[in-house]
């Protein structure tokens, strides 16, 4: 064969190659700065409040925030995975679950400048897209909607990061957008504040649009759809229903009403949207009036791996998780995504940070990307079979919980993936409405049961954050499935994926043979 002929068989090779990149998606680090490893279990770790910890390691442990070796290991994983992403998302919260009078503004700021050094030190030449978490604040959660100094001073620690027009209208209100830089085509990043938009926001209560951020995001996908370009949204506290915990919103129910009615808008531009906050790796579908889907947004699991207080919620520590999406530079389109972890009780018994590939999606729910009718489909599995919805709940916590998902496990699972409005997500947990899986199908009877599909109505956050209102449920066209199967036994722990390479003193990666 000519050097003609090879070259005309290895351009679309060449092409596929160029137009396929990669970014990395990281949240929720929250590091302690006062972790430490002592015999004390009761001087382990200020974010552990009066739980005693015992058996502390150096890399952490499950009561506890982020110390700076798991956090500093994280971000070197990333250079060691994937050194050269076209970008890094960095969706906020990096200061512990300590009371404020135990932080100050000093200290946020004193974290935030931290964690940015450490990510523009190891990745000296990657545009990163950040944003604040309900943490990243004194007092935490109390975002205004003015300038203060907060947002002036993150502003700064950013500036290697940001456009000039970008740091002036973070300083007002902590959000912007930007074009995607260099390679990519018509591509944009817009970065909000939807901490604005928090139940625990004191500050905002009572708000129609506080910063105007909605009809700034308005304006800027009217023009985005305008010159051509596509579109990734990210931000923290994400719409929608916690899974670990029923009917546990974050927005207040009219600020959720209004990001649905702009994604329903402006759905074809959107190409993903990603979010943190949970802690918690899942993911969120919505719909056109007519149940289409048009929409998905990824939740990231976090880098501490802080047990949750929040009541109600049983078992809520998760692994460290680091997140690497492929992506198509010329569309945005979302090819892959790829997680790895961390099995922190394994490194601190072995003393090394072990990052392993917990799983590709397109190969744990056989689809053939990350697209939104992908993402429908792997929500239907989840919904319907039994041994997928198990291997979601193991991923759920990055690998930590192997218990079994029951049938009250499922419905709150399924309800908050599938139903981001409130209403809505009220009467997926009725049971009322239609069977949505994408192939035409018979209704199917809804799942009941007490406290669920019993008739209880659901509680919403009230006005200040504090205590719940009763709402009753209203119908919604739409329904989960029923499970095809008995739930199976608890999968046996993840085997470890071949050894990739090794950080001196920053520990190993494992990942896919290359």
């Amino acid at each position: 064969m000519s050097l003609l002929q090879w070259l005309i068989f290895l351009a679309p090779w060449a092409v596929a190659s160029a137009e396929t990149g990669k970014f990395w998606h990281i949240s929720d680090l929250h590091l302690d700065p006062n972790y430490t490893v002592s015999k004390d279990p009761l001087q382990v770790c200020p974010s552990a409040g009066s739980q005693p910890v015992h058996n502390a390691g150096p890399w952490g442990d499950y009561l506890c925030d982020a110390p700076w070796a798991l956090i500093n290991a994280s971000i070197y994983a990333m250079k060691e995975i994937e050194p050269q992403p076209d970008f890094i998302l960095w969706t906020g919260d990096d200061t512990p679950h300590v009371p404020d009078e135990k932080l100050g503004e000093a200290m946020v700021l004193k974290i935030v400048a931290g964690l940015s050094g450490l990510i523009r030190e190891v990745f000296p030449d990657t545009k990163v897209y950040a944003a604040m978490g309900n943490h990243d604040f004194h007092p935490k959660n109390q975002f205004p909607a003015e300038s203060n100094n907060i947002y002036t001073q993150v502003a700064e620690l950013w500036r290697p990061w940001l456009a000039n027009e970008s740091i002036a209208l973070f300083k007002e209100g902590a959000f912007y957008s930007e074009k995607l830089a260099g390679i990519i085509r018509a591509g944009r990043v817009v970065v909000l504040n939807t901490n604005l938009y928090y139940s625990n926001n004191q500050l905002t209560a009572g708000m129609a649009d506080p910063c105007q951020q909605f009809q700034w995001l308005d304006e800027v996908l009217t023009n985005a759809t305008r010159a051509g370009e596509t579109v990734y949204i990210i931000g923290h506290v994400p719409p929608g229903i916690f899974e670990k915990k029923q009917s546990k919103a974050w927005f207040r129910e009219d600020f959720n009403k209004e990001y649905l009615k702009v994604v329903r808008k402006h759905h074809g531009i959107i190409a993903g949207q990603f979010f943190g906050h949970h802690h918690t790796d899942s993911f969120r579908m919505f719909y056109d009036d007519a149940g289409a889907p048009i929409s998905v947004m990824f939740l990231t699991p976090g880098v501490s791996p802080w047990k949750t207080t929040l009541p109600g919620v049983v078992n809520g520590s998760n692994n460290p998780g680091i997140r690497l999406f492929e992506y198509n530079r010329a569309t945005l389109g979302l090819q892959d995504m790829v997680t790895y972890f961390m099995n922190l009780s394994r490194a601190n018994e072995q003393n090394t940070p072990l990052w392993e590939l917990e799983y590709r999606l397109t190969e744990a729910y056989r689809v053939p990307d990350a697209s939104v009718h992908s993402m429908h489909t792997a929500l239907s599995r989840i919904a319907s079979d039994w041994s997928t919805l198990q291997r979601y709940y193991v991923y759920n916590s990055v690998s930590y919980d192997s218990s079994t998902c029951d049938e009250t496990c499922r419905v709150e699972h399924v309800c908050a993936m599938q139903q981001v409005a409130f209403d809505a997500y009220a009467a997926c947990l009725q049971g009322t409405g239609r069977d949505f899986r994408p192939a035409p199908s018979p209704a199917l009877a809804g799942c009941k049961r007490p406290g669920v599909g019993g008739g209880r109505p659901w509680p919403r956050p009230a006005p200040d954050g504090g205590g719940d209102e009763e709402v009753p449920p209203q119908p919604h066209p739409r329904r989960l499935l029923p499970p095809s199967s008995p739930p199976p036994a608890p999968p046996p722990a993840a085997a470890p994926a071949s050894f990739l390479s090794r950080h001196p003193g920053r520990g190993r990666v494992r990942g896919p043979e290359c």
